[in-house]
């Protein structure tokens, strides 16, 4: 199959990902927001119902912290840091299909107070996420 035949899906490089298909933007020196891929949404289907976790909870890198419940199946979030929840989306409780329409701006998920021991370079890249999903 040639390059130019293959779909490539363009993810943001601005952003960090996980091999569990999370994403992480830096805000300020200690805060994070979190959502999952355009993959992993498109893999999930419509998404019908979002779980998260409440501020304040504190979660551990690969913690299952919520879950996204779509027409196909339900599938948890995972946290690809550690930290304390400082926020979560509220628009995705009436609105959980923002997750599938635009899942790097308004479908995020929640965002983070990063441990200060969390090193963000452990995650991937924009090319090494796409390398992970097979792009």
């Amino acid at each position: 199959m040639s390059q130019e035949s293959r779909r490539v899906p363009d993810y943001p490089e601005d952003l960090k990902y996980s091999v569990d298909h999370e994403w992480v933007r830096e805000g300020n020196e200690t805060t994070v927001r979190v959502g999952v891929t355009a993959y992993a949404a498109e893999q999930l289907g419509d998404i019908v119902y979002v779980s998260l976790p409440s501020v304040g909870d504190t979660v551990a890198a690969g913690d299952a912290c919520g879950e996204l419940e779509s027409t196909k199946s339900v599938s948890d979030v995972l946290t690809p840091v550690a930290g304390t929840v400082s926020a979560v989306n509220p628009l995705l409780e009436g609105s959980p299909e923002t997750v599938n329409s635009d899942p790097y701006g308004d479908g995020w998920l929640f965002e983070l107070e990063i441990d200060e021991d969390s090193d963000l370079d452990d995650l991937l890249d924009a090319d090494g996420y796409a390398e992970h999903v097979g792009s």
